[in-house]
């Protein structure tokens, strides 16, 4: 039995970077344990969850039983959901007692992007710390946002009791009326169970990879800081050593994997470690899921079927020329954790650049690593990150250089006292996206985004601040506001990363669909590290490769108006010349690729040799 099954807490956290395989493994957990007659609660709280994909079933933001497996439920809390009970939990007693001016200035108040984390975050330390639940279900799983989203979810007990404490007098984001009393004894509650041994373990999912490993160990720490002392690490989809014998790229995944896993981080090797092999098939549905810890042998094919269909090979190259020709604009790599926004966002930026383009490269990710991924400079190419806490520092200085200038002592004690909420922090992060949209009037500028769920709240953030602008602003007075700029195709280009894998495919159509409500259209997809178009005869990977091909199809055929395919690499894309390599490839005659069979053209090869 794997370690992290043993003798299991009430509470299970999965975290880790995106596409690790979480929302797997605290699927596959809360089957495995339901199977064992326990009641069992299943939570997500990633903004962008897709645990009702993986059981065919709408879940949504109640707690509703699972059809297909007996004693399981699941809740997946959705942010705007949350917020709107929060609001009406907030305004409801008051409106007709308070007049409707104060009624609507409560509303306005609620009405912002830190209204809907602090609902998700009310509605998660609920569920910790709701005696009667407890009573109804013997473990509660969260499955839960990719690492920098979970990491702040995480510390908010810890943050609002503090803030409380330190003003009792204020936490306007709280809501008006919100008893501080009640609030900071249930955050007290949620520290505690988050930091017992005993009730709560957390579970940290990687994959043998040594960039994931690394976000691995800064979230250990992270989080062992405030207090998750019993921590084990789950290493997901080995590739088995028997593929390796099969081809170059085979062996390279094979060899890389090992060596990362020989060299695991010192801080790491001490905690219980399991590691789960490759699957040759996605992990949907529950039969799938019953089998992930098994041990038995997978059956795999030894060809790929020769009915693929013929479907044109776009380079990532193509998507690049057709940028470079407007001269400017904000470049947006946006898709679920762990699909390679940041090598597409990093090879995009170095080939714009290599072309003499003026490029600022930069990420809003908490969990971002451009500089590793890029490991040096170039000409034509600046490169920065949004960090929340020094662009929380700089903007609490600016309000207090300006609007706090001529305040009186009370009333800077006042203004200090409300920079010092969390919230701050989510309007700090704003204002730099905000910045950074403006600059790309001038010049390029290619932005690696957080996992979906976190962009769509800074999305959501944007929104709220053109909403607020637009209600004060005078009929005759033209103002171009963030979320224009975003929504103006000649402005900024969204691309929409994924992997040629079921569940990133239907959260990139989700993500798709999402951008749309809000007003913005996508430009085109990325299907990255595809097996399909890459080289191999292990049977394992050609077998995952026939998978892809019916969602490569979807890709074309329902969502993208453009899209490009970059194969699986033999070595990681990491350095300026790997990702020109990828910026800059050829499309290959179908002359060339019969001379030579080259990674990009296998499907086509394959098609006219059928």
């Amino acid at each position: 039995m794997m370690l992290f099954l043993q003798n299991t807490p009430p509470f299970l956290f999965f975290t880790g970077k995106g596409g690790v395989g979480k929302t797997s493994l605290s699927c596959a957990t809360a089957i495995h344990l339901a199977k064992q007659g326990k009641k069992v609660l299943l939570v997500s709280t990633d903004p962008a969850s897709n645990i009702g994909q993986v059981f065919s079933q709408t879940i949504g933001n109640t707690i509703t039983d699972i059809a297909t497996v007996s004693g399981l439920s699941a809740l997946e809390i959705d942010p705007q959901q949350a917020a709107q009970q929060y609001r009406d939990r907030i305004v409801g007693p008051v409106r007709g007692v308070l007049p409707e001016s104060v009624v609507r200035g409560i509303e306005e108040g609620l009405s912002g992007a830190c209204t809907t984390e602090i609902a998700a975050f009310d509605e998660f330390t609920e569920l910790l710390t709701d005696e009667s639940l407890m009573g109804k279900y013997e473990h509660i799983i969260f499955d839960t946002a990719p690492t920098g989203h979970t990491i702040r979810l995480l510390q908010l007990p810890s943050a609002w009791s503090g803030f409380i404490d330190e003003n009792p007098e204020g936490a306007s984001c709280l809501g008006p009326l919100s008893g501080l009393e009640k609030q900071r004894d249930r955050y007290t509650q949620a520290v505690s169970v988050l930091s017992d041994p005993n009730r709560t373990r957390l579970v940290l999912v990687s994959r043998a990879q040594q960039s994931t490993l690394d976000e691995v160990v800064r979230t250990h720490k992270e989080l062992a800081d405030i207090g998750f002392s019993q921590q084990h690490l789950v290493i997901n989809g080995v590739l088995p050593e028997k593929e390796a014998s099969h081809d170059v790229l085979a062996a390279a995944l094979y060899q890389r994997e090992q060596k990362a896993i020989a060299n695991l981080p010192e801080v790491l090797q001490s905690l219980p470690l399991d590691q789960l092999p490759l699957k040759a098939q996605n992990l949907v549905g529950v039969e799938a899921l019953s089998g992930l810890f098994s041990d038995g042998e997978e059956g795999t094919t030894n060809s790929l079927d020769n009915s693929t269909p013929s479907m044109p090979l776009p380079h990532l190259s193509t998507l690049v020329d057709d940028i470079a020709t407007t001269g400017h604009g904000l470049i947006m790599t946006m898709g679920k954790g762990g699909v390679g926004k940041t090598t597409m966002a990093a090879a995009i930026a170095v080939a714009l650049a290599k072309q003499g383009h003026s490029v600022h490269l930069t990420t809003s990710d908490p969990a971002a690593h451009l500089s590793e991924t890029l490991a040096g400079s170039m000409d034509n190419l600046e490169v920065s990150r949004i960090d929340p806490h020094q662009e929380t520092t700089r903007y609490r200085q600016h309000i207090l250089d300006t609007k706090g200038k001529n305040l009186d002592e009370q009333g800077r004690l006042m203004l200090e006292e409300d920079l010092r909420s969390p919230c701050t922090e989510e309007i700090a992060v704003f204002q730099a996206f905000s910045r950074i949209i403006r600059e790309s009037s001038q010049k390029f500028v290619v932005m690696d985004t957080a996992p979906t769920g976190h962009t769509l709240l800074l999305l959501d953030a944007t929104g709220a601040y053109h909403r607020e602008v637009t209600r004060h602003t005078q009929e005759n007075v033209h103002v171009v506001t963030p979320m224009m700029r975003l929504q103006d195709p000649a402005q900024t280009k969204v691309i929409v990363v994924t992997l040629a894998e079921t569940t990133p495919v239907l959260e990139a159509a989700n993500l798709q669909a999402d951008l749309r409500r809000a007003g913005i259209e996508p430009w085109a997809w990325v299907i990255n590290n595809s097996l399909t178009v890459s080289t191999t005869s292990s049977p394992l990977l050609k077998q995952r490769a026939a998978f892809e091909l019916a969602q490569i199809e979807a890709v074309k055929t329902n969502y993208a108006q453009r899209f490009a395919l970059v194969p699986m690499q033999v070595d990681e894309p990491v350095g300026i010349q790997a990702l020109l390599n990828l910026g800059q490839q050829k499309t290959v005659t179908a002359a060339e690729s019969e001379e030579s069979p080259s990674q990009q053209d296998v499907v086509t090869h394959q098609h006219k040799a059928s």
